[in-house]
């Protein structure tokens, strides 16, 4: 008697494109965790992300040079460019005949929270990815909080699947990205999932380091200091600090509300 084979699981999400993509570059440990985690929820996975690390490219673009395409596999690319780069390359060129229906952008080797955002490669894939009308989640993996450079990379993998299902299913305004930032714990330390909104850094904390080359000139590394601060509760700082999952709905329109209310009431007087 032949022997049946179970049937297949279902995917959470079959049949959805999903196009991942980073600031990190297309050989980063992040995008293979990445990896990991959209296929718990898809197989129809493509992954188009910078040749090179990009890390603080925020959402430029590549405008004064030529963008050159590198296949790795079938549905794997490297772009000698930008994030916002690749996101293009991958909607208006590789899949232009079927686009992503959901893009993933990380997981950043450290948090994008607070101030970072405006900064952050990740986010601006997101951010790019959202103002192409495709549904965008950037994930980051915070470390450094105890001092060392070990990142609980099992953290993202571990609760990654089950956020993304639940935040796709909820669905959320077009013009609108979420910002997912995992704390520096182990997966099974958890605080909890915490809804946030973006929180302020000390900008004292942002160092110039002056280095003397070989041949005696001077050079500059830009970087962070990591000095613990006392961020309010309800931001994304505050969670993470917490030891809980970030999840931070983040608004494309830049637009100040008040500050306009007050112009147009000043600038009407004349």
């Amino acid at each position: 008697m032949a022997k049946r084979t179970a049937p297949k699981k279902k995917l959470p999400l079959e049949g959805t494109r999903i196009l991942l993509t980073n600031d990190d570059g297309i050989h980063a440990p992040g995008i293979k965790v990445l990896e990991k985690i959209a296929k718990q929820l898809s197989s129809d996975i493509w992954i188009v992300a910078p040749e090179s690390e990009q890390s603080g490219a925020s959402r430029s673009l590549t405008l004064s040079q030529p963008l050159r395409l590198r296949k790795i596999s079938p549905r794997k690319f490297a772009v000698e460019g930008t994030p916002t780069d690749s996101v293009l390359m991958a909607t208006r060129h590789i899949l232009v005949d079927n686009p992503p229906t959901l893009i993933l952008s990380g997981v950043n080797r450290g948090q994008n929270v607070a101030d970072d955002v405006t900064y952050s490669g990740t986010i601006a894939a997101a951010m790019e990815g959202t103002m192409l009308g495709v549904p965008s989640i950037a994930l980051s993996q915070a470390f450094g909080f105890d001092g060392t450079q070990n990142l609980h990379w099992a953290t993202a993998e571990t609760h990654g699947p089950g956020i993304i299902e639940k935040l796709v299913s909820i669905g959320w305004q077009s013009d609108v990205l979420m910002n997912v930032n995992f704390p520096d714990v182990p997966p099974g330390n958890i605080g909890g999932i915490d809804i946030t909104q973006q929180g302020k850094r000390d900008q004292s904390l942002i160092k110039i380091d002056q280095r003397v080359d070989g041949m005696g000139k001077p050079y500059y590394w830009t970087g962070f200091q990591r000095i613990p601060s006392n961020p309010p509760k309800g931001t994304d700082l505050r969670s993470i600090y917490d030891g809980c999952i970030s999840i931070t709905p983040l608004h494309l329109n830049l637009s100040h509300g008040p500050a306009q209310k007050k112009l147009i009431q000043a600038f009407a007087k004349g």
